[in-house]
């Protein structure tokens, strides 16, 4: 039954899933290609672009910022960190970076503490830091156009290199996907350290027009900013209807970062929202997987272990100076997932993290199965569910729940065990008076998992 599955977590269908091809979807998808003079080297390749300001930085040659620091490997460029506000400034660096003008950039967040700034640095060796050239640093493969800082909730950030043609093939095929017109405009209000917030930039490049930028999220100057498409998280979205937003003002709302609960899209579509679900990670340049639907010449397959596997022409090219990770990352060209999922049709579902399946007392319970459950209770408004050791049963299922009317462990217990094995049903419940975040807006699960979070 689909609901043991979503329990356990073991999805037992293992087969290939790509978007089909076609000639006429091909010619569309050419439209958003970048323009290449004939006999130009690609490494200066210009993205076609009007209306908007660019950065004119003189071709490629031993003393631009884009070449490689002194003593790097033959086919190398300069990498370099930015601690740059949400703006102009870093938008046209990263343009550069794509076409080649300028050196590949890390996006870090300005407001990153002094401790976290160092260990990223230390360990993803930039070559310069806001234009001062840094000791130690090491280039990047040529092809190399934007690093991504990410490591997940805990742990040692990780590097993950994505070339200008990853990033193109995956922007062109977002707006194909989306029917997105030339000229209209893209608001971007994620941070543009992380890929949902860069590849807003990276479509408007695409697309020919200069993106709205937020520095932060406010629903007032979302609301007001004009633009035909935005790309959000869960919570974001949540706060918008909050103020009861007209959402038809949008073409699209791209929704990611977290799985979004089917009352949330009920709401949001009932007030006129566009709404296209989105998986994907830093991995595969963000959102490859538009409402369950794989994007153009992406292939999906679930491996035996349940987890999802990734091909395509949007894929990173490694790790950066971790040949290791990179190596245990990839199978046969395809990049192996964190994350659980089952086909229904030809529609892949997310079944939850590999890491976030609960072992209570010797069953498998994929959290994110029993947390879309407890979500929808009629008197739950956002819910998480995490495990925390449990001397008597190794884990316990703990339910994390916002509710200004809450219900008791007792009711939202009997609510699980109508559509879930008995196992599965929470054996703590926590009161909060909203979800912690990561940056990217995703849930703080380590946070939630071992209890740092303020309760009412």
């Amino acid at each position: 039954m689909e609901q043991d599955a979503l329990a356990h977590g073991l999805p037992a269908e293992t087969r290939p899933h790509r978007d089909p091809e076609d000639p006429e979807r091909a010619d569309r998808h050419d439209r958003y290609r970048p323009s290449v003079t004939p006999g130009q080297p690609p490494a200066a390749v210009r993205i076609a672009r009007t209306n908007l300001t660019t950065v004119m930085i003189a071709p490629v040659h031993a003393e631009s910022p884009s070449a490689p620091p002194a003593g790097s490997s033959p086919g190398e460029r300069e990498l370099q960190a930015l601690t740059l506000p949400p703006g102009p400034e870093l938008f046209r660096a990263v343009a550069a970076a794509l076409d080649g003008d300028g050196p590949a950039v890390l996006p870090l967040s300005p407001g990153l503490p002094a401790p976290a700034l160092r260990a990223t640095l230390e360990a993803l060796r930039p070559t310069r830091l806001d234009g001062v050239r840094q000791a130690g640093g090491v280039g990047v493969p040529a092809e190399v156009a934007v690093v991504i800082a990410t490591s997940g909730t805990t742990g040692v950030p990780k590097g993950v290199q994505l070339s200008a043609a990853a990033l193109r093939a995956s922007a062109a095929a977002s707006l194909e996907r989306l029917a997105a017109r030339p000229g209209e405009r893209w608001l971007c209000c994620l941070p543009p350290s992380h890929v949902s917030g860069l590849q807003v930039l990276v479509r408007s490049l695409l697309g020919g027009t200069e993106p709205i930028i937020h520095d932060g999220f406010s629903p007032e100057a979302v609301l007001g900013s004009g633009a035909s498409h935005v790309s959000l998280v869960p919570t974001q979205l949540r706060r918008l209807l909050a103020v009861s937003a007209d959402l038809s003002a949008f073409r699209t709302i791209l929704l990611g970062g977290a799985a979004a609960p089917p009352d949330l899209l009920a709401a949001a579509r009932a007030a006129g929202a566009r709404v296209v679900t989105t998986y994907g990670m830093s991995e595969t340049c963000g959102g490859c997987v538009y409402d369950g639907h794989p994007l153009y010449k992406v292939d999906l397959k679930i491996g035996d272990d349940g987890r999802i596997r990734i091909a395509g022409p949007v894929l990173f090219s490694g790790y950066r100076l971790r040949p290791d990770l990179t190596a245990a990352a990839r199978e046969d060209g395809w990049f192996v997932t964190s994350d659980l999922g089952a086909f229904d049709g030809d529609r892949l579902r997310v079944l939850g993290r590999a890491d976030d399946v609960i072992n209570t007392g010797g069953q498998k319970v994929v959290a994110a199965a029993v947390a879309e459950v407890v979500a929808g209770h009629p008197a739950v408004a956002d819910a998480v569910v995490v495990g925390r050791p449990d001397p008597e049963w190794g884990e316990r299922v703990v339910a994390v729940v916002v509710s200004p009317d809450p219900p008791s462990l007792a009711e939202l217990r009997a609510f699980v065990k109508e559509r879930l094995p008995a196992y599965a049903a929470p054996a703590e419940l926590v009161l909060v008076t909203e979800i912690p975040l990561l940056a990217n807006g995703k849930p703080d699960l380590a946070a939630l998992r071992y209890g740092r979070i303020r309760e009412p």
